[in-house]
């Protein structure tokens, strides 16, 4: 039988503290979130090995390394309001939830929406508010978010939702087209302009609905 604790204290210590993630905070809440419960009993045995994990309708679980540098990058602070995009199953938003005050985990599928509120119940979230709606729209309703983090890859950052981060808030996001390499990039907002600067080199899975508009070939 896997021994999955194991495996988690692996996936910190081998993957994450080896690939530049140092924030305590951090390689705490992802050694102490079960990521085995966020991936379905189909892959719970690969739960912790450095890939993107798929949920189903084209939707996957990030890997682990890109996720903790994300994070890490966003500086979350234990007061912090976080917004997470396509949450998916949940895990992100897990996550965060052992790191920041709130976490909105804003998801599109009806189906993911439901599980992700089931697990949040299972773990004693309390702190987590699953939310039904488009990804693009983020979620204004209870913004301004001191941290936004998208779950998936997007081709850039959408202006209405970087205007949903408060006065010093991060966003942190994969940037990646069609094809080709992607990147991790993270914004900030400072006084009402958006300075961005690029983290590492990284690719994962798309969000559904944030694809380019394709323009007239002649």
């Amino acid at each position: 039988m896997i021994n999955l604790q194991q495996c988690r204290k692996n996936m910190v210590d081998c993957q994450l503290r080896t690939n530049k993630v140092s924030d305590e905070g951090v390689l705490a809440a992802m050694g102490s979130v079960p990521r085995e419960a966020f991936t379905g009993p189909k892959y719970a045995g690969i739960a912790y090995v450095d890939e993107d994990i798929p949920l189903g309708n084209g939707r996957y679980l990030m890997e682990p390394m890109v996720l903790a540098r994300l994070l890490q990058a966003a500086a979350i602070g234990a007061d912090d309001v976080i917004l997470d995009i396509g949450c998916g199953s949940g895990y992100t938003a897990a996550v965060c939830a052992r790191i920041g005050a709130t976490v909105v985990a804003l998801e599109s599928d009806p189906a993911l929406v439901a599980e992700a509120t089931r697990l949040m119940g299972e773990l004693e979230a309390d702190n987590v508010v699953v939310v039904e709606g488009p990804l693009t729209e983020g979620y204004q309703a209870q913004a301004p978010y001191d941290v936004i983090v998208f779950s998936g890859a997007i081709p850039d950052m959408p202006e209405a939702i970087l205007e949903q981060l408060s006065e010093g808030g991060r966003l942190a996001a994969v940037l990646q087209e069609e094809e080709g390499p992607g990147q991790a990039v993270l914004a900030q907002n400072r006084y009402g302009t958006f300075l961005r600067r690029t983290i590492f080199d990284a690719s994962c899975p798309p969000l559904p609905g944030f694809e380019r508009e394709k323009g007239f070939v002649f």
